[in-house]
């Protein structure tokens, strides 16, 4: 395995070059949105019903989660996307989300509305800058028949209109069998870039993708084995290009960085940039908006993965889900390198 990939001063150069062409670059987002809630409080005292802490609550707020967040992080990078998801009839969570989509600017176009669906909302109660519990409140049903066709037909409508795009797979439903047997092929065809972030269910039928991006839990799952080291993360590498039939294949490691997996064969070990992890939530939905963003941009995985690296240590630094933006990335890469 080569040693840690870093940005060098003329990186440094070529990095700032690729974000400002981020600006125009219009990527196309499909996946599972869903509405984030977050809960603050304090705990001094357990309750005397149960065994469980007392959140006296400070405050709250709703934000943009799954693939909206990634939507946010495509915009707050500077390109433009386009969402393309599931929303169930109009209530309090697919208004809340919707107004959200506004606030930040971003089309409501692509979001298909099924009636027999509630809209994904996860709720965080979060004391001390730790998680108490979270509940999700989610219909998680494969999409098929009509709602199936009307992503698909929407996804093949706007294909000629993009730079790139992004699979943003949560389980709940979205990206089903059904919407990526249809889907694929015509992905594969554009010729674009195409992203995977998958999940645990369907794991193996996104074939034949620019970047296949899982984290070790995901990957360790779908093997049915543990892996311990380096050479074991290179080995199920190697195995995911083969089976996929990818182009390249990005694991995820948490505080152990990134191992990239090039169609060539080389194998890259990307380092941590996180100085401080406080919280990893939308810490993969960074990644995966950063990497395609990139990719879009002209980059090579390599620099797409390096600044990608690079977006997630800022916000795994930062309590809730968080969006990079262009600033924040490039005085990461900035502040890395001095």
């Amino acid at each position: 395995m080569k040693g840690p990939l870093r940005v060098t001063e003329v990186e440094i150069r070529q990095a700032e070059d690729l974000i400002l062409k981020l600006k125009g670059k219009r990527i196309l987002v499909v996946g599972d949105v869903m509405l984030d809630r977050y809960v603050w409080g304090q705990v001094s005292r357990m309750s005397p019903e149960a065994p469980v802490p007392v959140v006296e609550v400070e405050n709250e707020a709703i934000r943009l989660g799954g693939a909206a967040n990634v939507a946010a992080n495509v915009v707050a990078l500077g390109a433009e996307p386009l969402l393309v998801g599931l929303v169930g009839p109009s209530g309090p969570a697919t208004d809340e989300l919707l107004d959200l989509l506004e606030a930040e600017g971003l089309s409501r176009e692509g979001l298909l509305e099924d009636p027999d669906r509630h809209t994904s909302v996860k709720t965080r109660i979060i004391a001390h800058q730790q998680h108490v519990v979270r509940a999700d409140w989610e219909d998680k049903a494969p999409a098929e028949g009509a709602v199936a066709a009307g992503l698909c037909d929407f996804v093949a409508g706007v294909l000629e209109g993009v730079d790139a795009v992004i699979l943003q797979d949560y389980n709940k439903g979205v990206l089903s069998s059904v919407v990526l047997n249809t889907m694929l092929p015509k992905l594969r065809e554009s010729g674009l870039p195409v992203t995977v972030d998958p999940k645990f269910e369907r794991f193996f039928e996104y074939t034949g993708v620019t970047v296949f991006k899982p984290n070790l839990k995901e990957v360790e799952a779908a093997l049915g084995t543990r892996l311990s080291d380096d050479e074991n993360v290179a080995e199920a590498a190697r195995m995911l290009l083969r089976r996929l039939e990818a182009e390249n294949v990005l694991i995820t490691r948490g505080e152990l960085g990134m191992t990239l997996l090039e169609t060539d064969g080389t194998l890259t070990h990307v380092s941590t940039r996180a100085r401080h992890v406080y919280d990893v939530s939308g810490a993969g939905d960074t990644v995966i908006a950063t990497l395609t963003s990139v990719l879009a941009a002209g980059g090579s995985v390599r620099e797409a993965a390096a600044l990608a690296n690079y977006a997630a240590g800022v916000v795994v630094s930062e309590v809730g889900v968080v969006v990079i933006t262009s600033e924040g990335l490039l005085q990461a890469v900035t502040e890395g390198e001095s």
